[in-house]
Order: structure tokens, then sequence, then C-alpha cells
């Protein structure tokens, strides 16, 4: 469903430390003789679509509702079958798996309806996360509420969120903006309808990508503070924090991280905030700009003098160059 793979989507068991999850016959029923949640033996949902968030990268993140759920409906409409039947198979949830993805979702969506308004229950997951973040899987969603179908939605592992959580940033308000065109122009152009906004923003990147990505939003947004968040939920979990242009400059001379990444920047610096980091911003700029150019776009991304910044990048360049 999602045009790119969202950021750790494969389920890591072996960097889980959750290995030891009982099974079904390990878990006793409830005081009230029902089945407990999870259990093989789990009531069928309702008739209607049942939106499931699975885990980002451990395992074990998976709720007790969301395994009772996928137990009890009649199919599960997944991405990619083969990344959601690990998941499954891990659980023991012995259920039909139904592609739909954006490449077949216009063909499968009627299916599915049908489905669903013949008095099956349907459950739709994501490789990784909660469904319909960074995906197009909200038109089912939508045609389902249109047809007055029953939709409900199962909380749980979200990216995004955890992005947010450790990043240590502004949390009241905030911008998910997803993933940003792949060419330099687009990007920065998507970058200058951010600007304005006043809240954290939280984007998706490639490894691959990430210090272009920094770059560019460096000569557009300034010295900002940001945190690039990898390996969530895994053992080898990593949230870096700095100024857009520090963490450009890292990025750039130490290569990319493992895996995809999950980039928090924060809302404009306020008037007689915090220091620009001139120096670092000039940096960035230089590695794609002439000395002017890159002096003109600092200046006005960061407020300085424009002649003081033009000498200061006349500096940077040379030193650079010795």
């Amino acid at each position: 469903m999602k045009p790119q793979q969202p950021p750790v989507d494969d389920v890591d068991a072996g960097n889980d430390p959750y290995d030891d999850v009982p099974s079904d016959g390990d878990i006793p029923p409830d005081e009230d003789g029902a089945e407990p949640s999870g259990s093989a033996f789990a009531r069928k949902p309702p008739p209607g679509l049942h939106v499931v968030a699975t885990p980002i990268g451990n395992a074990g993140d998976i709720t007790l509702r969301a395994l009772e759920t996928l137990k009890g409906v009649d199919a599960i409409a997944c991405e990619d079958t083969r990344v959601t039947a690990k998941l499954m198979a891990r659980y023991q949830v012995r259920k039909p798996l139904l592609p739909y993805h954006e490449h077949n979702a216009a063909r499968m969506r009627p299916q599915l309806l049908a489905r669903i308004a013949a008095g099956e229950a349907i459950a739709l997951v994501s490789d990784a996360g909660t469904p319909l973040i960074s995906d197009p899987g909200y038109k089912l969603v939508r045609e389902a509420r249109d047809q007055g179908l029953h939709v409900t939605h199962l909380p749980g592992a979200s990216a995004t969120l955890t992005a947010l959580v450790l990043a240590g940033l502004p949390s009241d308000r905030f911008l998910f903006a997803g993933f940003l065109p792949n060419k330099t122009g687009a990007r920065r152009a998507a970058l200058e309808e951010l600007a304005p906004v006043r809240a954290t923003l939280v984007l998706f990147e490639s490894a691959q990508r990430l210090a272009d990505l920094l770059a560019d939003a460096a000569q557009v947004l300034g010295g900002r503070e940001v945190a690039v968040a990898r390996e969530l939920t895994k053992l080898f979990e990593e949230v870096r924090r700095g100024t857009l242009p520090g963490l450009a400059t890292h990025y750039a001379e130490n290569g990319p991280p493992k895996g995809e990444v999950v980039v928090v920047i924060g809302p404009p610096l306020d008037a007689g905030g915090e220091e620009v980091d001139i120096d670092g911003l000039l940096r960035a700029a230089l590695r794609t700009l002439s000395v002017r150019d890159a002096a003109a776009t600092v200046a006005e991304a960061s407020g300085a003098p424009r002649k003081q910044v033009y000498q200061r990048a006349l500096e940077i360049s040379k030193d650079d160059a010795d």
C-alpha cells in the first residue's frame, strides 16, 4: 500500500526480547470461563473492516486485542503476503492473506467491500506499523464508510509517534509529511512549502538519501534542531540529535546509517531564540553551491547580515581548500 517501504519495516525476531511469548496452550482461560485474548479460539469479530496496527520492528509489540481479532477474522488484507506471513506464523494465526497494495488496490477494493457487505470480517494490515500512515489505504476506509459498512481501528505501533516521542523536540504540534520527493529541486520545493509551518516536522527517508535531505533542509529551514531515528524498537535502536547543518555534515562524512530512518525536525527558531549555527549552515550549503549562492541562501535562512555571511563563506571555502 505504500509508495515506499516504511522505516524498519521488517519484523526482526532475532532482535526481539519477547522470544518467550507463550503459545496459545500456555495462556489460562479468564476467570469467567471465556477464552483469553489472543487465543486460538477467539470469537469472530463483527462484520466489517478491522484496521490493525502491527509491530514496526519488535514482534513483541503486537497487542492482545490485535491477535484476537486477526485470529477471528475471515481474511487479512496485507501489503506483502510474505512479510505478513512471518508475523502470523509467529503467533499461530492461520487465516487467508489477501494482497492489497498500490498496484492492485483499484481491483481488490470492490472485492473486499463486497465480502464485508456479505457479512465477513476483514482485517487490514500494513507491512509494519499503523495502516494508512504514508499509504493509500484510506481509500478502502473511505469507501467502506461511504457504503455504511462497519469500520474500526485497533491501535498499536507507529514509527511516526515512536520517533516523535524519542526525539525530545516539541510535540504539542507536529506535521507528518511522509517521504519527500527524491529529486533535489522537487525536494527543496516541498521543504519551502513546509518552512512556514510552526510545528515539528516528521519525515520518512531512506538511508541513502538522508545526507541529501538534511543538506537541503539546512539550506531551506536553517539551523533548526533535528533528530534522526533508526532501527526503532529493535536492539540497535538509535536516535542522533543535533542541528540540520550539523547532522548533514555528519552523515555526509560518515556515510548512511543502517536501515530506513525517521527524521524529526524542530519548529522554526523564534526571533531572539537559540543562536543559529552559521558555520554549519555554510558548510552544508557549500557542498552543492558556489560561495556567493551559499552565502545568499544562508543569509536569507538565518536572517544574518549578508556581507558578514559572505565573508565567512569565503573564509570557510578557503580553509576547506587548504
